[in-house]
């Protein structure tokens, strides 16, 4: 008998497992009363089964999410009360923030929700949504599969199949056919472009400067990998076959991506900034006493080396004080 041939190693299914991770410790800083998110768990296969994170990784989650909530929320709330906006999530994979947006009084000023990422995700995805009424109600009427199971789409909500590395120009494509370029769009990517050479996020980045009318962008990525900790951030990546070739040295390189590419203005902001400078005194208090912490400086490392970076395109009123 002839051996079978031998499973070819899939060279993604690593960076789609950092997916995982973000959804379980998601999970974990909701159980733990970091954060409100009715529908996190409905996303993940057998919820009940995944164990709770360290402290650490939870205060991470709960900073990475406020942070971005309060992006995403200050970006629609600075546009003109009578304009509706498209968003647009790269890599989003098991995100929640579509439901959570639906559920809150910003839900009528959204006219497109756009979720992209590999087809293996987005097809999980899609399967969930549809087997579950909490999370199919929210997507209006008749939401249809396309694409042998990998999309989704819905008159607000459309979940699309790519490889933002290879499929782009198809991407491109796809979201003009749902998308107009003369609504404000919000691009939100967490997590992405350091798996991919940096000529190729700007390509992505550049493409939406110039296509639509008025655009914003919300990164979060890791960054700084070349001092002593991050170079053992780099080396734990790598021990999982994931490299981070288009990871950003410093918050200014991630500013100057944005003015290079046309944007009128750039911000950014580390994680451990966020934690000292834009929460509250008093939800600092709370979230004290929901867990013992002892690993404060490993902390204080592990923030300094995360950052939220935004840029906007247009230098309009509104936006002119967009941020936290």
């Amino acid at each position: 008998m002839f051996s079978p041939a031998p499973r070819r190693a899939d060279p993604d299914a690593a960076i789609r497992s950092t997916d995982d991770d973000a959804a379980h410790s998601r999970l974990s800083a909701v159980r733990k009363g970091y954060l409100i998110d009715p529908y996190i768990e409905l996303l993940i296969p057998r919820a009940h089964l995944v164990p709770s994170k360290p402290p650490l990784i939870n205060i991470g989650t709960f900073l990475r999410s406020r942070a971005i909530d309060t992006l995403v929320q200050n970006w629609i709330k600075r546009q003109p009360d009578s304009q509706s906006v498209q968003i647009i999530s790269l890599g989003a994979g098991t995100d929640t923030r579509y439901w959570r947006l639906w559920e809150s009084p910003l839900r009528d000023r959204i006219s497109k929700y756009v979720e992209v990422d590999f087809p293996e995700v987005t097809g999980r995805k899609a399967m969930t949504i549809l087997k579950n009424a909490s999370l199919r109600d929210a997507l209006g009427r008749d939401p249809r599969i396309e694409r042998g199971g990998t999309m989704l789409s819905s008159p607000a909500y459309h979940l699309i199949p790519a490889d933002l590395r290879v499929d782009f120009d198809d991407l491109c494509a796809a979201l003009l056919s749902v998308m107009s370029v003369n609504i404000p769009v919000l691009v939100v990517a967490e997590c992405i472009f350091p798996y991919m050479e940096p000529s190729t996020s700007s390509t992505i980045i550049g493409w939406f400067a110039t296509t639509f009318l008025d655009v914003g962008v919300v990164i979060y990525e890791m960054f700084g990998l070349e001092d002593s900790f991050g170079k053992v951030m780099r080396a734990n990546m790598r021990e999982r076959s994931v490299e981070l070739p288009g990871a950003y040295p410093t918050l200014e390189s991630h500013q100057q991506r944005f003015l290079s590419l046309g944007f009128a203005s750039a911000e950014g902001i580390t994680l451990k900034n966020v934690r000292t400078s834009h929460i509250s005194s008093s939800e600092r208090e709370r979230i004290s006493h929901l867990e013992w912490l002892d690993e404060l400086e490993e902390m204080e490392l592990v923030l300094r080396h995360y950052i939220i970076s935004w840029g906007w395109r247009e230098q309009t009123p509104y936006l002119i004080r967009w941020g936290l």
